[in-house]
């Protein structure tokens, strides 16, 4: 075993016992919650590795890193979620390997997404981000709908073809009522979800919780955890 499978393997060891510890905890099995491996600015390497670790869903950022990195582990077992802000003019890129959006927040872009999935001729589940930090009508400092925007948003996601609606994503907020109230945020977002589904039933994918916080978003019934440092390490300088 090479050193960096070593301490790849080990630090998704920690993770996994702390996912498993916190669903205990909630009352939860431990299989009601996905890891996806936040691969951003890591090389295509790590992603192999962590494939070979039994990883399955891993996330990225950026489209000018992650196509290529898609390319290159096009042969490994993997679902790749995009999770950054996502302008329009990336999207056709995006759609080519992106198994789901995670940063879905306004219309323009939902009708760009389902441009280019018919196009392509694939399926692209969305998740709408809400931004529990935007006012009535905005958006929030890291992109995102706000709550009031949902309804409108998963409706046109759901009539729209090339698209699935899955759910709802979230970052905790920095600012606002949430900031350093994780675990408040992601009940708020559970709350949402649950709207959602009574109109959306399949709709109940809910991503929720990083590094940080994944044990806060377990606890408030996040069904998937987005976690990059604590499985990679500190991520180097991008300046």
């Amino acid at each position: 075993m090479t050193d960096r499978k070593h301490e790849l393997a080990a630090n998704l060891a920690k993770v996994e016992e702390r996912i498993a510890a916190a669903c205990a905890a909630a009352g939860r099995k431990r299989e009601e919650v996905t890891l996806i491996v936040v691969t951003k600015t890591y090389p295509a390497s790590d992603v192999r590795i962590l494939s070979g670790l039994g990883v399955r869903h891993v996330a990225e950022n950026r489209d000018q890193d992650a196509a290529p990195k898609a390319a290159e582990c096009a042969d490994l077992p993997l679902n790749w979620h995009f999770v950054g802000q996502l302008q329009t003019n990336k999207v056709r890129s995006v759609v080519g390997y992106a198994d789901v959006v995670q940063s879905v927040d306004r219309s323009r872009l939902v009708d760009a997404l389902s441009k280019e999935a018919v196009r392509a001729g694939r399926e692209v589940g969305c998740l709408l981000q809400v931004a529990l930090d935007a006012g009535a009508g905005g958006r929030g400092e890291r992109g995102g709908v706000a709550p009031g925007g949902i309804e409108e948003l998963a409706a046109l996601v759901a009539g729209s073809p090339g698209l699935r609606l899955d759910g709802l994503m979230t970052v905790a907020p920095l600012t606002g009522e949430y900031a350093g109230r994780q675990r408040v945020a992601f009940e708020r977002l559970m709350d949402l979800s649950t709207d959602l589904r009574r109109a959306h039933p399949a709709a109940n994918m809910v991503s929720a919780g990083m590094s940080a916080d994944l044990e806060e978003a377990v606890a408030a019934g996040a069904t998937h955890v987005r976690v990059g440092t604590a499985v990679l390490g500190v991520r180097p300088s991008l300046g």
